[in-house]
């Protein structure tokens, strides 16, 4: 009897392996798709932002798989606490990574639909350049905590997202400024965009926040920020 409970337990351990791997290509896939539609944007590159938003439903598929897994894992199995976090976190974080992706594909729509002008002036490139990195960043170490250790890594996430945050209010000083030369639809088009990058970090706060908990059984806290503009959020 017990030699077939360690079986069971070794398969059901071995599916939650897997639907970490799930998880974790789903990070890679939105930090691939951000950093594409980051360099769309600074190039003005249509060609690339067309395919990024035609890429979008790959992030939709692979997160409709990975929930589905996870429903079966919890339907078939009788997880203990740790598993059951590790599972509910999973559907969790993937909702949260699908918002990502299509956050970096509003930043596409936005390329198309003003092309053939660029969306971002000569003198905002390098921040929105630097919000970009960081957010690419943020999802790649998401992928590396599915798969690793994610205790005590909340916080160092939390911190990126503060200098995301910082860069987020000082774009939207310099559109709201009174100097600003480049006209109100600019404006607009840039407060969205920063708004773009600023909520894909906090996404990626949130998930970051809910692997350490499926990892400790301790949620930590953070200030939530609300918000909707009408695009993906």
């Amino acid at each position: 009897m017990w030699l077939t409970l360690n079986r069971v337990r070794e398969a059901f351990h071995k599916e939650l392996a897997q639907l970490g791997n799930q998880l974790s290509g789903m990070c890679e896939l939105a930090a691939d798709t951000m950093r594409r539609a980051t360099t769309a944007l600074l190039n003005g590159d249509v060609g690339l932002a067309e395919q990024v938003i035609e890429e979008d439903a790959t992030l939709d598929r692979a997160g409709k798989a990975c929930e589905g897994f996870a429903q079966s894992l919890l339907a078939l199995q009788t997880p203990v606490a740790s598993d059951l976090r590790a599972v509910l976190a999973t559907l969790y974080c993937a909702v949260k990574v699908e918002r990502m992706g299509g956050l970096a594909v509003n930043v596409a729509k936005l390329v198309r639909r003003n092309h053939p002008a660029r969306v971002v002036p000569p003198d905002l490139e390098d921040q929105f350049r630097e919000m970009g990195e960081l957010d690419v960043r943020m999802c790649e170490h998401l992928s590396e905590l599915v798969t690793g250790s994610a205790e005590g890594r909340f916080a160092e996430l939390n911190r990126t997202d503060d200098a995301v945050d910082a860069l987020h209010a000082r774009i939207l000083e310099t559109v709201t400024g009174g100097d600003w030369p480049h006209g109100i639809p600019a404006a607009v088009n840039v407060a969205l965009l920063a708004r773009f990058y600023e909520r894909f970090a906090d996404q990626a706060v949130s998930v970051a926040r809910r692997l350490e908990f499926a990892a400790t059984g301790t949620l930590p806290t953070r200030p939530s920020f609300p918000g909707s503009l009408g695009f993906h959020r």
